[in-house]
């Protein structure tokens, strides 16, 4: 299988690569860091993947930072929407069988007790501009197959992490400043919302499902990927301090809280396993462990802050 991965040097896209590596696929990898276009430039991305001639393109390229899609919402759409629209086409124009879109389950937005565990068939409500630039590329891949029979699949992805995990992101973000803590003695955990419920999937398996889409998904339709089950954020918190190798604390800062937070999101990975077989296999304690290593390595620095 000859596989074109945009966003390749990305937190999800490393880990995708090197599991398709691993399953014996002919890769090309397409990322900014490694010189290539940016999916904005649709002409840029048409050439590149028609000489690629790829089977299956997944396309993970994109504007992943919530925070960062208020402060500026223009540049999320243009890389989220307008840059999945310009892989579609390219895929179109040179045949390519198989695109797998990543979105978001932020396109759900919030949901009651009673809508819970969310299902795929599930409106879309989203909050916050990273999340409606999400909803609008799931639009452009439902025109580009029932418009071009383009054999696109979406995975809608709930909340992920593990190791090489930017700061940005809750665990990663809790585990840098651990190990940070762990390098200056410093005994207070800075965290912004902990009362906030989300169904977490360790990313080596979110890959593998990923994968799994691109032969067995069903073109045309959307899938959640997903555990099936919700966590508090106290919970993730609490578990790194466990693993903290002397003893520490939260403590409360008001800069880590976004302007608008989900309280609960849970989804519903029935339609997943139903069609691969899929089923997460790494347990939580694993990932956080894994995670913290990882901070540990890296002298406790992962990137911007947020969490």
């Amino acid at each position: 299988m000859r596989a074109l991965v945009t966003g390749s040097q990305g937190f999800v896209g490393a880990h995708l690569v090197a599991h398709l590596n691993a399953c014996g696929d002919d890769v090309i990898e397409v990322d900014r860091v490694t010189g290539s276009p940016p999916v904005e430039d649709a002409g840029a991305v048409g050439e590149l993947i028609a000489e690629a001639k790829p089977d299956v393109v997944y396309h993970l390229a994109g504007q992943s930072d919530v925070a960062a899609s208020w402060d500026n919402p223009i540049n999320t759409f243009q890389v989220n929407a307008n840059g999945t629209l310009h892989v579609a086409r390219a895929c179109i124009d040179a045949g390519v069988g198989r695109l797998l879109a990543v979105t978001s389950s932020d396109i759900y937005g919030t949901v009651g007790p009673g809508d819970l565990p969310i299902a795929e068939h599930a409106p879309l409500r989203p909050v916050n501009p990273y999340a409606a630039s999400k909803a609008a590329a799931e639009m452009v891949c439902v025109q580009a197959h029932l418009g071009h029979g383009l054999g696109v699949v979406r995975a809608r992805a709930f909340n992920h992490l593990g190791p090489g995990q930017s700061e940005r992101f809750l665990a990663s973000a809790l585990a840098a400043r651990v190990a940070r803590n762990e390098l200056s003695g410093q005994t207070a955990v800075p965290v912004g919302n902990l009362s906030a419920r989300r169904d977490f999937t360790d990313v080596r398996d979110v890959v593998r499902a990923y994968r799994l889409l691109a032969f067995d998904g069903e073109p045309g339709e959307a899938y959640n990927v997903c555990s099936g089950r919700d966590v508090a954020a106290s919970e993730i918190a609490q578990h790194l301090l466990d693993l903290a190798r002397f003893s520490m604390f939260l403590e409360q800062d008001d800069r880590l809280f976004r302007p608008v937070d989900l309280p609960v999101q849970r989804g519903d990975n029935a339609k997943l396993r139903a069609a691969t077989g899929w089923a997460p296999e790494i347990a939580l304690a694993d990932t956080l462990a894994d995670t913290l290593e990882d901070a540990r390595r890296r002298g406790g620095q992962t990137g911007g802050a947020r969490g």
